[in-house]
């Protein structure tokens, strides 16, 4: 029978296997831990999979996110919906999980303007409720997600839908003045309370100006994208809010 005395000198050559065992678990305790803590290096990262809560498809890991829509009154369907978030991953994974989770949703890749590089990715998508756009940007160790889906039949029932090719442009005036707005070398006079008025324009960048009676006249510069439908709204008490994007 053998037997191990307490005490006894392990050789070298045993010492280093363990030591190398050790090393082994460690790296094993590492990949592990990279489901619960999001700052890891991407070497150790999850697979990203989708939240089912997220009203445009997002993964579940993320460091921001956020769902903003805009809406016409009396219609509760969105006319455009947008996601932002950072993800703490690699943007090729990132890329990846949206062409095979917008796939799923019936988003179909258009391949006319698309941009794939590196650090940046812009691609357009025709989807089952209108147009969508996906962007993505690499920012520091994380990519942020910039996706859009427009609803076509929405914004036709609402008068907000700009002709193929073209931008439009709307007036609103919730003001108890008389508002104008110069655009590309016309002035529309907007009456208080009355309807909003629109106007359709080539895609491009324009100066404009927004007077009301009794405030200072506001100039900006629009880009008006083909597709995009812009808001400019003369608030109640005669200030010029900010452009909205509608559509």
């Amino acid at each position: 029978m053998r037997t191990v005395r307490t005490g006894a000198r392990v050789p070298a050559q045993w010492l280093a296997f363990a030591c190398g065992l050790l090393l082994l678990a460690v790296c094993m305790l590492a990949a592990s831990a990279s489901a619960w803590v999001p700052h890891l290096s991407p070497l150790f990262a999850s697979a990203l999979t989708p939240d089912p809560a997220a009203k445009l498809p997002a993964p579940t890991r993320y460091s921001y996110r956020g769902t903003h829509t805009t809406v016409v009154k009396g219609i509760e369907t969105p006319l455009r919906t947008r996601l932002e978030a950072t993800v703490p991953a690699e943007l090729g994974d990132v890329l990846a999980f949206y062409r095979t989770e917008l796939s799923k949703l019936g988003w179909q890749e258009q391949r006319d303007g698309a941009v794939v590089s590196a650090d940046h990715v812009k691609l357009a998508f025709a989807s089952p409720l209108g147009p969508g756009m996906l962007a993505l940007d690499r920012k520091d160790a994380s990519t942020a997600v910039n996706l859009v889906q427009k609803n076509a039949s929405v914004a036709a029932n609402a008068n907000v839908m700009p002709e193929p090719g073209q931008a439009k442009l709307v007036f609103s005036n919730i003001s108890e003045t008389e508002a104008s707005l110069t655009i590309n070398d016309r002035t529309i006079k907007h009456a208080a309370g009355a309807y909003a008025v629109s106007l359709d324009l080539q895609p491009g960048r324009y100066s404009y100006e927004v007077s009301v009676p009794g405030h200072p006249a506001t100039t900006n510069i629009l880009n008006f994208a083909a597709g995009d439908t812009w808001e400019l709204t003369v608030g109640r008490d005669g200030e010029a809010w900010s452009p909205l994007l509608l559509y």
